[in-house]
């Protein structure tokens, strides 16, 4: 008897589909997509850095990465951000639902970025993972932190063609953009369309 993850949707309606089961997982793989929902977090960072490595490493031809990922960890996203700029074959990003915070660095590592019509992107500031320890380890962490987000700024202002100061001021305010005001903003360069 097969697990309920092997099962496939359509044979087995009461699996919630929130689950990846290992058929999908293949499907997006034959594919050449990955599928990135959720906070980037540093164990989906890492499977999905090692899922672009092994597409690039089997042909040239395009890697698409369809997103709706909110929030995650700097860390996590530098992973992904490393792996996309190492890989040789171009990555088309898509968002699908909504790209926030950090997850935008991922978004604008892609060589080509569209969007779904009814996609969303919110310019934040990363959010502080709870630092403990020592004064010291403290002070280094929020070191680290503002590292990282000038590196996050620095990356979507060049993807953009945004000023420095403009996506500084973007990401403090929590500016919204529709995907049409993502065109404007030079985040994203269509809309997909049927």
């Amino acid at each position: 008897m097969r697990s309920p993850y092997e099962r496939r949707p359509d044979e087995d309606p009461t699996m919630p589909p929130a689950l990846h089961a290992p058929w999908l997982d293949e499907q997006l793989f034959g594919r050449r997509m990955v599928f990135l929902r959720g906070p980037i977090e540093p164990e989906m960072a890492s499977r999905a850095a090692a899922t672009l490595l092994a597409l690039d490493a089997g042909g040239a031809e395009p890697i698409s990465v369809h997103m709706s990922a909110e929030q995650g960890t700097l860390a996590a996203v530098w992973t992904l951000v490393d792996a996309i700029d190492a890989v040789r074959a171009p990555v088309h990003a898509t968002a699908v639902g909504e790209v926030s915070a950090a997850a935008l660095g991922v978004f604008c590592a892609a060589a080509q970025r569209t969007a779904f019509a009814h996609a969303r992107f919110r310019l934040a500031e990363p959010k502080v993972s709870s630092p403990g320890g020592t004064a010291d380890q403290v002070v280094a962490e929020a070191g680290r932190y503002l590292r990282d987000l000038e590196d996050l700024i620095l990356r979507i202002a060049a993807a953009t063609g945004q000023t420095r100061a403009r996506v500084e001021d973007d990401l403090q305010s929590g500016r919204v953009l529709t995907a049409e005001d993502a065109i404007e903003y030079g985040l994203i360069s269509s809309i997909v369309r049927r």
